[in-house]
């Protein structure tokens, strides 16, 4: 699944690939990438934020697509806010990892983007070099359902809904 999940970030998100972004795990609970230092250096020694922050951001954003595919669902998903914060300096090849850390608020996501056709929810990751933490990502993630609107239960088609 993860080179389908790679294939699939390449072809979405075009920074994915100058980024060398690969996919090492991608389940609806974890997703891990790589990227090579080589291509994402300040000054040729270290990562260079934005590219790092780019790679933290992707995580969380996988994470979220990986999801919404395996409902079968095909909501766009944008970035609304975010937070990036750097530890210590990447110095190699590093990696971001998301975990869903709560279930529940996942369920909630799901319930508005269905009822409301729009969701938001945080998701966090972390940059690690060899192991070690060197930083942490937030980010608010705003999900805006595909296809026309379905009525309510109890509303007859062709009749406006009103909750959103």
């Amino acid at each position: 699944m993860s080179a389908e999940i790679e294939s699939d970030l390449r072809r979405r998100i075009p920074l994915a690939v100058a980024l060398g972004i690969r996919v090492r795990s991608a389940t609806p609970r974890r997703v891990e990438l790589a990227a090579p230092l080589a291509p994402n250096t300040n000054n040729g020694e270290m990562a260079f934020g934005g590219s790092a922050a780019a790679v933290a951001l992707l995580a969380a954003w996988t994470l979220l697509y990986v999801r919404e595919r395996a409902r079968g669902g095909e909501a766009q998903l944008l970035i609304q806010r975010s937070t990036m914060s750097y530890e210590r300096p990447i110095t190699g090849d590093f990696e971001a990892v998301c975990e869903l850390a709560d279930e529940a608020s996942y369920e909630r996501f799901r319930e508005t983007l269905d009822r409301r056709r729009r969701a938001r929810i945080t998701l966090g990751s972390e940059l690690r070099q060899a192991g070690e933490r060197k930083g942490w990502f937030q980010g608010d993630f705003v999900a805006l359902a595909a296809g026309p609107r379905r009525p309510a239960a109890g509303t007859p088609a062709g009749q406006p809904r009103r909750d959103g």
